[in-house]
C-alpha cells in the first residue's frame, strides 16, 4: 500500500471528523441524541463496532509505541477523541517514517530490533 494513499485517506478522516463534531457541537444535544442512538438496532450497532475499531487501533498503537506511557497516553486521547484523534496519530506516524512502510507500520525501535536479531 502506498503511504501518499495512506497520508491522504488520514487527511480526508481528519476534515470530515473535524466537520462532523463541529456540526454534532452545534446542532445536537449529547445526552438526547446518545440516548436515542442506543435505543435503535443499528445505532447500537454501529456503537459496537466503533468500540471494536477503537480496541483494534489501539493495539496497533502499543505495538508502535516503545513506551508505555507514550503508548497509554495516546490510547487515552483516542478514546477521548475518536478517529479524529487516530487519523492525527497516522499523520504523525506517517511523518516520522519518513517514507519507510515498514516504519509506518513498526515504528522504529521494532524495525531497528528486527534488523539487529537478523544480523545475530
Amino acid at each position: 500500500m502506498n503511504l501518499r494513499y495512506i497520508t491522504a485517506v488520514a487527511w480526508v478522516g481528519l476534515l470530515a471528523m473535524s466537520g462532523a463534531l463541529c456540526y454534532a457541537l452545534a446542532a445536537g444535544n449529547f445526552h438526547t441524541d446518545g440516548s436515542r442512538l442506543l435505543e435503535n438496532p443499528w445505532g447500537f450497532a454501529t456503537v459496537v463496532d466503533v468500540y471494536v475499531g477503537f480496541a483494534l487501533f489501539s493495539c496497533w498503537v502499543v505495538w508502535r509505541e516503545t513506551r508505555v506511557t507514550r503508548a497509554v497516553i495516546w490510547v487515552v486521547l483516542i478514546a477521548l477523541g475518536g478517529n479524529l484523534v487516530s487519523a492525527i496519530y497516522v499523520l504523525i506516524a506517517l511523518r516520522s517514517s519518513r517514507g519507510s512502510i515498514t516504519h509506518f507500520w513498526h515504528g522504529s525501535d521494532h524495525v531497528f530490533q528486527s534488523i539487529q536479531s537478523r544480523d545475530h
